[in-house]
């Protein structure tokens, strides 16, 4: 499944005008196109031996069970974007950290590169896409995240990747997670 990505209003404002938008995914230049296009994402898969290939890549067996599914989609209107991640057969009772990545998934768990930012500034869940979810007691959960900025066009996230920990909010290790232990490659559509 894939979700939609759509330039923001301040961008189409900001081409209207004649100015450039001042703020942009990290790596990426502001979008120049003066039309908003819809942009959709999604990914998902069974999560099988250790960094097997395929969408969705298991990195730590123990915490990523074999068999265990995630799905996730990830939309973006013009003022907003919405993602979510629905997950089953992964521990039961277990808090996992989720953000959005710029790499695709590989081999490699930092293949996936640093967290999607919608500016350069710091990690934070206004700035980045947590999805941080809760088992139940059958190891299922979904999670949902809203900001209230777009992805641009062809500058999308890439990947979803699935952290060992809760995200720490706050103080000097804000956005930070503990081992990815799983990944799942989103693609448009």
């Amino acid at each position: 499944m894939r979700l939609p990505v759509v330039l923001s209003v301040a961008a189409l404002l900001a081409a209207a005008c004649g100015t450039q938008q001042a703020a942009h995914p990290v790596g990426h230049p502001p979008a120049k196109s003066t039309q908003a296009a819809e942009v959709r994402l999604a990914g998902e898969g069974r999560f099988g031996a250790p960094a097997t290939g395929g969408p969705a890549i298991a990195y730590d067996g123990k915490l990523v069970p074999r068999g265990a599914s995630a799905r996730v989609t990830a939309v973006s209107g013009a003022v907003l974007a919405t993602s979510t991640v629905v997950v089953e057969g992964f521990l039961p009772d277990r808090t996992y950290g989720v953000h959005l990545h710029v790499n695709p998934c590989g081999a490699d768990p930092e293949a996936a590169g640093p967290h999607y930012r919608h500016v350069h500034t710091h990690a934070s869940a206004d700035n980045e896409v947590w999805l941080d979810f809760t088992t139940d007691s059958e190891g299922a959960a979904t999670a949902t995240s809203r900001q209230d900025w777009a992805f641009p066009p062809g500058k999308a996230p890439r990947s979803m990747v699935i952290h060992a920990q809760r995200t720490k909010a706050t103080g000097a290790k804000a956005g930070t997670a503990g081992p990815r232990v799983a990944c799942v490659t989103l693609g448009e559509g």
